[in-house]
């Protein structure tokens, strides 16, 4: 890995088996009630790097293989080919809620989610004040998090995720169940973050939140890197594809 690189992504590929649910009344005998699988490749040898401090949005159509690649990034999956190499302490939004237990407190949930993050008690009593405050849920942070909405799951979660010193951060489309408010703030630490030498990966339906805190995107469709280069005209060129010519849009 060179030393410049946070990240190295190397001709990946990404192969799920997937089950045949409509199945014939002949194939059910034929296949003694077993359901017939064939596997799809989601990614068709994929590769990027991303340097240490650089804040990277990736952006594509639902089901282009955004997620996939960043799952790929946090070892949630394994490439069937190819070589993902990410250096240092890694903290990732992923699945909104993952690693919460329901039947606990938020207050109880920041030091199981501080743990897996790589953070001792003690470390995790040092920042947890700072983890509330942000995370603007004080007067339910005792209550069980079963009884949380989606947005106060959101706070919780991202307020941990950055409270964990990483030196790379891994985001997945999570801030869309945030406020307008809460969003703001969320992009303006990610901010904070850059300039105290975090990397970031960041992945967003949104080039308008991309354009705010990365300097260079990918593009990924259909499996495979379309575009790799400054955010702005990555993020303009993907918004003409999807939406067509600025003048031909609905003001």
């Amino acid at each position: 890995m060179r030393p410049e690189n946070a990240i190295e992504v190397k001709d990946v590929r990404k192969s799920f088996r997937v089950r045949d649910d409509a199945m014939s009344v002949k194939d059910l005998i034929v296949y003694h009630n077993k359901h017939k699988k064939e596997s799809r490749e989601i990614l068709h040898g994929i590769s990027f790097d991303v340097k240490k401090g650089e804040a990277v949005g990736i952006i594509g159509r639902n089901g282009s293989g955004k997620s996939t690649t960043l799952k790929l990034l946090t070892k949630i999956l394994h490439p069937n080919s190819g070589n993902v190499e990410v250096e240092g302490r890694v903290s990732c939004l992923i699945e909104l809620g993952a690693g919460f237990h329901p039947d606990m407190s938020g207050r109880e949930n920041i030091y199981v989610n501080a743990s897996i993050f790589g953070l001792d008690r003690k470390e995790t009593e040092k920042r947890i004040e700072d983890i509330i405050e942000f995370s603007e849920i004080r007067p339910f942070i005792d209550q069980r998090v079963r009884n949380y909405s989606s947005g106060m799951y959101l706070r919780l979660a991202f307020a941990i995720a950055t409270s964990v010193d990483a030196d790379v951060m891994i985001v997945d489309e999570i801030l869309a169940v945030g406020d307008i408010g809460f969003q703001d703030k969320c992009l303006r630490r990610f901010r904070h973050l850059i300039d105290n030498g975090m990397t970031l990966v960041f992945v967003s339906q949104s080039p308008e939140q991309v354009l705010k805190i990365c300097s260079r995107a990918i593009w990924i469709d259909d499996g495979t890197i379309r575009m790799d280069g400054p955010a702005e005209t990555v993020c303009e060129a993907y918004e003409q594809y999807m939406l067509g010519p600025k003048e031909d849009r609905l003001s």
